[in-house]
């Protein structure tokens, strides 16, 4: 059958089921039912439904009447509400208590009505009871628990318990079913061929620590928590679908179904989803399927559109990913008819349509028929609760529909209910173009494979030659990715103990003073002989910078961009290996390292971008005679003094900020990360920088960190570092020395003791992944890094358990095995200087977690404290570990006043769904970086400029616009163009403002 013929059968199917509706409406459309008129108001106002939504999503937090009646207040706010209900609000809102707690308990019905739309249930015997009167109306069931913000492994077992509980149910209640269209084969088997319990799971709702760098390992530990429960669903007859998340971890759930087919190969009922939307899936498909022959294993496919478009849109966007989602709904549409008929072409593969689109179903009915398909090789499915109407109907002619019904506390649904309310509301939702619309048939039916779409596209980014985008760092979610990067930490190991000389004037130099620069996990591996700077050496690489700096300043600053631009081009052809140098010198995770290199080289590209606007001199107003210009020169020798903890990136901001503004730059590197700095020479020597613009200096601190700084020849000091180191430097430099000729400037980032607030509504799924990363990301070695959580007390104990139970479940090891999410510290004198402060910590406060360490290494125990309060060492001192002080407030006012209470303020957070809190926060809270409902660390160069205030550093924005100009001192320049008492400007003008004719 050709492709016409097949869609004109299709078209003629669809109008079949359209006919069969009856002018009915799902649930979810009535007016006369609660959750219809909740939706009736959405489609009518995009303001409400996005106040709603937020609602919704804060409802499960709201633990009083006045914290619900406070969110209240913020969506009465809406126009989008009729004026009577608004009317009826305000009045509630501004009774007595008698009437507010009247109104809390109408919106906490609502709530658990809209929720029961949804969900079959919170416990085992609600669930089996309306799982039964799901079957008395002639459907089977796919059971999922809620459970997609796992956070710690104690929470994992908590599910895997749940599902082993409801399995056991199931298995007793299935006895007092009869079995859906029962055929002689299978008496026992609904249709004749599926067992009548179906379980669906996340893997992720088993495992909490699954990440795709540690592709194999977390497939191992996947298969390992969820093989008990699928062993007890088979053993009461059951079948399992392995469920798709979010895109990061789709390769993880395809290998998991893979491992566990093949472990069971007698058991065909195992199933996994596949996602129409993800351009991905026409290869996994052809992949999966492959795999089936190969293996000589049946396969069983759930095919879905996909429920996370916007989460996976937003999260390619912000990483400079390509978007791994169709941008148009037809497309998607169009993938879903494509995938069902491949899998129903496939002879040993079963298909379970998820749609409620009733041109993808007549597809796959109309595809079955043409292709010969036998019943028993494919079935619909439907969300429980939604498209009521079309399953009736489909359930009448085809007999064979499945609802997938979630199960699970209202919290954790949650999010799942926004979900469907984001998707059943969208503009190009099909049950909302059926049902909510004056339906035109023929487009709803039409094929989408011919088809643009109007609308569910992506908004372009920003493009052009002179655009500036972040450099992606690795998607590990990627295979290629994960091997380059693991082919790299091998490469870089293999030239342990290499050679690092100094780079003066162009030219490598060794000297006879060497020290080694060692493996933080393992100080008994050297990674590079470092080659140190004496005090000559210093001299003769200020002087190199001297004499470079006459030519290097008259350069043209486009000229000097494109030196930038070539080394960027080098770093990006070499990053695997760059990040992997880092993984072995200082001890930074995969991610951590490759973030690192890729902010380096977007230092190089946004500067070089930032001077060529800057060098251009642009006119000041001017009358007639004068002509004004303003222009920047850069102000000689700079002195670039880096840190250890992000070796590259913050020390390729500010040489190449001084390079690019016309400085010669001599630099010295951490004395833990000199190979590392290293690599910044190797850049601008295969950029071809001119000889002496930049010199490489590593040396020992005590013999050359004061003889640099106090140079006469130094104009300029980058400092990036302490807060105690940074104030002597800033002392020395208000020293003028014999034969110095001008003021010098001090630019610097210091310390912090930075806090993030969480407020007692806040949403502990993300609230605590984000304190996990801020606090312990990279140990707690950021200047950014947070080591003050600040809590509510309404909240506090539900916080601190679920932190404490996340953070045991992280696990500590080298930073070259990725299967470790924390690592050494950075060496000795700090690993010694972090245990003094956790010997200070059980004095002070009361410590609520300490973990474990490997036996050697640089390793120190992360560490939560509570009961921390202002003034104790642990609320004033910058601690620069894995050491996290949790403090309580009674109100949010207060936890402000707390956070701002120490001498620094680099970053800050809040995690708060108030919006009045929002605002509050913005006004007070006195921070260089604020940031509001996610992690504190990771500021990017241009989207988030980075530096602090007060004693953090003296105010300049790394990676933002203002910050080249304090590497140059600004000139104006004013000609008096008059030339014997007339004006070039005026000459061919007379006296009023015309021309003068000749």
């Amino acid at each position: 059958m050709s492709p016409a013929e097949l869609n004109v059968r299709i078209v003629e199917r669809g109008k079949e089921l359209n006919a069969a509706l009856k002018g009915e409406k799902p649930s979810l459309f009535q007016r006369s039912r609660w959750v219809g008129t909740v939706l009736t108001w959405l489609l009518r106002h995009d303001e409400l439904r996005a106040g709603v939504f937020r609602f919704v999503d804060v409802f499960p937090a709201l633990a009083t009447s006045a914290m619900l009646v406070d969110h209240l207040e913020d969506l009465a706010r809406s126009d989008g509400l009729h004026a009577p209900i608004r009317w009826a609000v305000h009045r509630a809102l501004a009774g007595d208590g008698l009437a507010r707690s009247a109104l809390a308990t109408t919106v906490r019905y609502t709530m658990r009505k809209l929720g029961e739309q949804f969900m079959v249930g919170e416990n085992t015997g609600d669930a089996v009871r309306r799982l039964s009167h799901i079957r008395r109306e002639g459907c089977a069931f796919s059971v999922d628990i809620l459970g997609e913000s796992v956070l710690s492994e104690a929470e994992a077992r908590e599910y895997r318990d749940h599902y082993l509980d409801l399995i056991g149910a199931l298995a007793q209640a299935q006895r007092h079913w009869p079995p859906l269209g029962t055929k002689d084969d299978q008496p026992d088997h609904d249709w004749g061929y599926h067992p009548k319990v179906n379980i669906s799971l996340k893997p992720t709702s088993l495992y909490s620590q699954a990440r795709p760098v540690d592709f194999n390992n977390s497939v191992e530990a996947m298969v390992a928590q969820i093989r008990p429960v699928y062993e007890k669903l088979l053993g009461s007859g059951g079948s399992l679908c392995i469920d798709m998340e979010s895109y990061q971890y789709k390769d993880l759930s395809l290998e998991v179904y893979k491992r566990l087919r093949a472990e069971y190969p007698g058991h065909p009922h195992l199933a996994v989803a596949l996602q129409a939307y993800l351009t991905d899936t026409d290869n996994d498909l052809s992949e999966l399927l492959d795999w089936s022959d190969r293996q000589g294993l049946p396969v069983s496919i759930r095919l879905v559109k996909g429920a996370y478009w916007d989460h996976e849109v937003m999260r390619a966007r912000q990483n400079g990913w390509d978007v791994p989602v169709y941008r148009e709904k037809a497309k998607t549409d169009a993938s879903f008819e494509r995938n069902a008929l491949r899998i129903l072409s496939h002879p040993t593969a079963y298909l379970a349509c998820a749609s409620h689109n009733i041109r993808s179903i007549a597809a796959v009915m109309e595809a079955a028929r043409s292709l010969g398909v036998p019943d028993n090789r494919y079935e619909f499915q439907m969300l429980y609760g939604m498209a009521e109407p079309i399953r009736r109907a489909l359930a009448r002619m085809t007999g064979r529909v499945r609802l997938y019904c979630p199960y699970g506390r209202i919290v954790p649904g949650m999010a799942y209910l926004v979900r469907r309310l984001l998707e059943n509301t969208a503009n190009q939702s099909f049950l909302r173009l059926a049902f909510t619309r004056v339906k035109d048939v023929d487009a709803l039916l039409a094929d989408p494979a011919g088809l643009t779409a109007e609308g569910g596209t992506v908004p372009a980014v920003s493009t052009g030659p002179a655009a500036f985008s972040n450099q992606p760092p690795a998607d590990f979610t990627k295979r290629e990715e994960r091997r380059l990067f693991a082919r790299a930490v091998a490469l870089v190991r293999r030239e342990f103990e290499k050679p690092c000389p100094l780079f003066i004037n162009g030219e490598d130099r060794a000297t006879g003073d060497v020290l080694p620069s060692l493996n933080p996990a393992d100080p008994d591996e050297v990674i590079a002989r470092v080659c140190q700077a004496g005090r000559d050496d210093v001299d003769d690489a200020i002087a190199a910078a001297q004499s470079a700096f006459m030519r290097w300043r008259e350069t043209e600053s486009p000229v000097r961009a494109g030196y930038l631009t070539a080394a960027a081009a080098w770093m990006r052809d070499h990053r695997y290996e760059l990040a992997a140098l880092q993984v072995w010198e200082i001890g930074k995770q995969w991610g951590e390292a490759s973030s690192d290199v890729a902010e380096a080289i977007d230092y190089l590209e946004y500067y070089a971008r930032e001077m060529i606007r800057l060098g251009v001199p642009h006119p000041l107003p001017s009358v007639p005679g004068e002509v004004n210009k303003y222009l920047y020169e850069p102000r000689g020798v700079a002195a670039v003094i880096a840190p250890w903890n992000f070796p590259l990136a913050i020390t390729t901001g500010m040489v190449s900020a001084a390079v690019v503004t016309g400085n010669c730059v001599v630099y010295k590197p951490s004395p833990l990360t000199p190979a590392v700095g290293r690599s910044l020479a190797d850049a601008f020597r295969a950029a071809n920088l001119p000889a002496g613009v930049f010199n490489f200096i590593p040396g020992r601190t005590e013999v050359i960190a004061e003889y640099v700084i106090n140079h006469p020849s130094i104009a300029t000091i980058a400092f990036t570092g302490s807060t105690q180191t940074g104030l002597k430097i800033i002392e020395s430099t208000a020293i003028t020395r014999p034969g110095q000729v001008c003021v010098k400037r001090m630019i610097c980032e210091m310390g912090g003791k930075n806090a993030i607030i969480i407020d007692d509504d806040a949403d502990l799924d993300e609230a605590v992944p984000g304190v996990l990363v801020s606090a312990f990301g990279f140990q707690g070695q950021k200047c950014s890094a947070c080591s003050r959580v600040i809590v509510l007390e309404t909240i506090y104990d539900a916080f601190v358990e679920r932190l404490v139970s996340a953070a045991e479940s992280l696990p500590l090891g080298p930073a070259s095995d990725p299967a470790f999410v924390l690592g050494p510290v950075c060496d000795a004198a700090s690993r010694a200087r972090i245990s003094g402060y956790i010997e200070t910590a059980a004095r002070e406060g009361r410590v609520l977690y300490k973990g474990r360490t490997p036996p050697a290494g640089n390793y120190v125990p992360v560490t939560i404290v509570g009961d921390i309060a202002p003034g104790h060492r642990l609320a004033e001192e910058e601690i620069f570990g894995p050491v996290l002080a949790v403090m309580k407030a009674k109100t949010f006012g207060q936890a402000l006043d707390v956070a701002n209470s120490t001498m620094y303020a680099l970053t800050g957070g809040v995690f708060s769904r108030n919006p009045r809190h929002l605002d509050e926060a913005r006004k007070r809270f006195r921070t260089g970086n604020l940031y509001l409902n996610r992690h504190i660390t990771g500021a990017l160069v241009g989207r988030q400029p980075f530096g602090g205030l007060k004693m953090s550093g003296l105010g300049t924005k790394a990676g933002g616009e203002g910050y080249l100009l304090h590497f140059m001192d600004p000139r104006v320049i004013t000609e008096n163009t008059a030339r014997r008492g007339f004006s070039p400007e005026l000459l061919d003008r007379g006296r009023n403002g015309e021309r003068t004719k000749r």
